[in-house]
């Protein structure tokens, strides 16, 4: 399995290829960050690889 995550440029959470996939436009978790993250921010390489191996990302 491959750990595929990305960081908010704003604040520098990080989240799970997982959870921007499951709502592809989401509002960071970060606290007080009010920066957008889309799972279309992910290099398109890692978008790829996350959707042909979804199941091994399943929790």
């Amino acid at each position: 399995m491959r750990i595929i995550t990305h960081t908010c440029t704003e604040c520098g959470t990080v989240v799970s290829a997982n959870e921007l996939e499951a709502n592809r436009v989401m509002k960071c978790p970060g606290l007080d960050c009010e920066n957008v993250l889309r799972f279309a921010d992910l290099p398109q390489e890692e978008r790829q690889f996350f959707l042909e191996h979804a199941e091994q990302y399943e929790l």
